[in-house]
């Protein structure tokens, strides 16, 4: 099991991922006020602590977006769509035939995304992704349903353009993602895949306490 480890830990992986970032955006020769209008966005609770090293190297707000699954009653592993908090839908092939099914499931996931964020609401920075470049992160992906629906939400809110970007996604998933945003960055694309878990040495869930402090200390650090 020790050879499938890519990363130490989320942190570490955010580091990597925050040097390659830094490259390509540096490579784009951006106007001053493009530049500074970069914000990252993570998908909490995983990919806040992989967001922050990028939120620092580029010296940019660091927000967060909730976006939950939604799944079968008697399933609740299995990913059938996804929505955010502020209502933004993706379905897969298995969306419920049943309209009343349908709007349930959507229901309760949209109480738990909204529920999520607004938790979180102290250190969020309160802007806007409209007329912004957007960089959405998560700490890896399985299915690519949450973080396509973040994206899908963002995207209808006018950002100049949206990268997403994770340390690890398994290859045939890419085509699906890229759909979703004008740049697509995966630092490892494994193959098999099963979960993104084995690819980290140290993948303990990260708890609301944490994700609380790391936003908190990035908005400090960036209006400081």
């Amino acid at each position: 099991m020790a050879s499938t480890f890519l990363f130490e830990n989320r942190t570490s992986a955010g580091e990597e991922l925050a040097r390659f970032i830094s490259e390509e955006v540096a490579n784009l020769h951006l106007r001053p006020e493009e530049a500074a209008s970069i914000i990252v966005y993570a998908l909490p609770r995983g990919g806040v602590p992989v967001a922050v090293p990028i939120a620092r190297s580029l010296a940019c707000p660091l927000d967060a977006i909730a976006s939950k699954k939604i799944t079968p009653p008697n399933n609740k592993e299995l990913a059938i769509g996804a929505v955010t908090s502020d209502g933004c839908v993706l379905w897969s092939d298995n969306k419920p035939r049943n309209e009343a099914m349908e709007n349930s499931l959507v229901d309760g996931a949209i109480a738990l995304a909204r529920e999520q964020l607004d938790a979180l609401s102290p250190g969020l920075p309160g802007i806007s992704p409209a007329g912004r470049f957007v960089i959405l992160v998560d700490d890896g992906i399985a299915t690519g349903m949450t973080v396509a629906a973040a994206a899908r939400s963002i995207k209808s809110q006018k950002p100049t353009r949206i990268w997403l970007c994770v340390p690890v996604a398994p290859p045939e998933s890419l085509p699906f993602l890229q759909e979703y945003c004008d740049r697509l960055i995966v630092l490892q694309t494994p193959q098999p895949f099963l979960s993104v878990s084995r690819f980290y040495q140290d993948f303990a869930q990260v708890d609301t306490q944490e994700v609380e402090t790391c936003l908190q200390e990035q908005r400090q650090w960036f209006e400081w």
